[in-house]
Formats: structure tokens, sequence, C-alpha cells
């Protein structure tokens, strides 16, 4: 049945068009009738390659955290001081969220947590990892950079979020700027967990 469909890749073509989908509504607008719907198939085909909703799901945030880890390591070997490299990876999560309405809330969406998304955990350690490892970079120790990681994923988050329900367009921000506000932001937490150690 396959070759009829996207040229034999209609198991990409759904994650392709659930991308796409939750960039334009967001997680709360990701229904598997409504992925077919817009890949033009039947509501039934996605179901001959992907068991129930959180399995396509869990492809789909797979793909996100390979995406973002690409984006965030990008964004950071473009600098020789580990400090920059560390903001700017979080610099680079905020644009992925506003780009793509997508990053920890799809990656740790209810139901994605099953043993079986063996893709999903593995490319989230590595998201995770690309931060970690360049917090341990920068802290005074390993609980000090756990806290650190925490908070620039919460950070950075938190700006993309802004971003996306209209709180800084409100005040004429562009995407370049809110990602700039982001690296500052980092950089300053970033310099408080390194001079303090533990705060």
């Amino acid at each position: 049945m396959g070759g009829k469909y996207h040229h034999g890749d209609l198991r990409g073509e759904l994650v392709r068009v659930s991308l796409d989908l939750i960039a334009e509504q967001g997680l709360a607008g990701f229904s598997v009738a409504e992925v077919a719907r817009r890949a033009k198939v039947s509501p039934g085909a996605p179901y001959r390659h992907f068991a129930d909703r959180e399995t396509l799901l869990a492809e789909v945030a797979c793909h996100i955290a390979c995406q973002l880890a690409d984006r965030v390591a990008a964004a950071a070997e473009k600098h020789d001081d580990p400090a920059d490299a560390l903001a700017a990876a979080a610099g680079a999560y905020t644009r992925y969220l506003i780009e793509r309405r997508a990053g920890m809330n799809v990656i740790y969406a209810d139901g994605l947590h099953s043993p079986e998304h063996v893709g999903l955990h593995e490319q989230t350690r590595r998201l995770t990892d690309e931060f970690l490892m360049r917090c341990l970079a920068v802290a005074p120790d390993p609980a000090t950079a756990l806290e650190l990681m925490e908070q620039l994923f919460t950070q950075a988050h938190g700006y993309g979020t802004f971003q996306l329900d209209g709180v800084f367009v409100k005040h004429g921000y562009s995407v370049d700027l809110v990602e700039q506000k982001s690296i500052e932001a980092a950089r300053i937490v970033i310099a408080g967990r390194t001079a303090g150690g533990r705060h």
C-alpha cells in the first residue's frame, strides 16, 4: 500500500505534516485525524505506520529533539569561550521554540515516557548532553551544573513562550531581539553560577 502515498514514504510525510501542524497550532492542535487530512490520506492510514497517537507523537518528538540538538550544537560551536557557547545554546533553543512551537513541551508530553520509544529517549539524552556538558565546563561542581542547566532550559523556554503568546510582540520585539535577550539573560545566570558556585 505504501507505494501509492508520497513516493512510498507515508511515514516520513506524516511526521513532516505533524511538525508543521505543531508549528502552526502548538501541541494542543495536534491530532492524528488532522495530520491524515493534511497528508491527504484516509483517517486510518496513519495507523498502518503508527500504533496510536502517542507513537506518532513520539516519532515527531524524536525529530524535534534531534533538530534542537543540531541547532544548539551549531550555535555553540561558533564560540571558543565556554560561557559564550552555553549562552548561544540557550538562544538557539529560544529561537527554535519560536519557529516551531516545539521544545521540551513536546519532548516531555504526556504518554511519551514509555521505554519503547527508544529513538526519542536517545535524542532527548543527546539534547540534554549538549547543555549538560557545557554546564559542567563552566560550573564549579556537578550539582551546580545541573541547576544551571535547569535554569537555562526554563529561561530559554520562557523567552520563546512570551514571544509565541504575544507578550513580547506587543512591545514590538523581533525574533532576533528575543533570541539576543535570551542569550544575554543566559550570560547573567552563567556568570552568577560560575562566580559564586551554588546559590
